[in-house]
């Protein structure tokens, strides 16, 4: 069997970063909003009922971290995803997620057939 190289603690360090950017689930609701177009600052304050600070300051991690683009219209911002491979990762998790709740259902079921 082939033997795993030592993977540097700066890029081990690097990856915990990107992935905690999307345990905060302000930031995934703002990713699915922006999904399939861009919108400014003031759309997202809406759509998701917070303040404008909460929401600039979840925009402003995802667009340093090279997640979301950002471009100035005005006196508004507006942002879409950059990074489109994150629909990806996050539908992976979605679908293990799923599969694995519909375990859990399944067994639930077995139990209570057999009460």
């Amino acid at each position: 069997m082939k033997q795993a190289l030592p993977v540097p603690q700066e890029v081990v360090q690097q990856i915990a970063e990107y992935f905690s950017l999307l345990s905060e689930p302000m930031r995934l609701r703002l990713l699915h909003l922006l999904r399939d177009e861009e919108k400014c600052v003031q759309e997202l304050v809406e759509a998701t009922q917070t303040s404008q600070a909460n929401v600039s300051k979840h925009l402003k991690v995802m667009w340093q971290a090279g997640i979301l683009s950002r471009r100035s219209e005005g006196t508004s911002a507006y942002y879409r995803v950059e990074d489109e491979m994150i629909f990806e990762l996050c539908s992976r998790v979605c679908d293990r997620l799923a599969t694995r709740l519909e375990q859990q259902a399944h067994s639930f079921r077995v139990l209570n057939t057999k009460s």
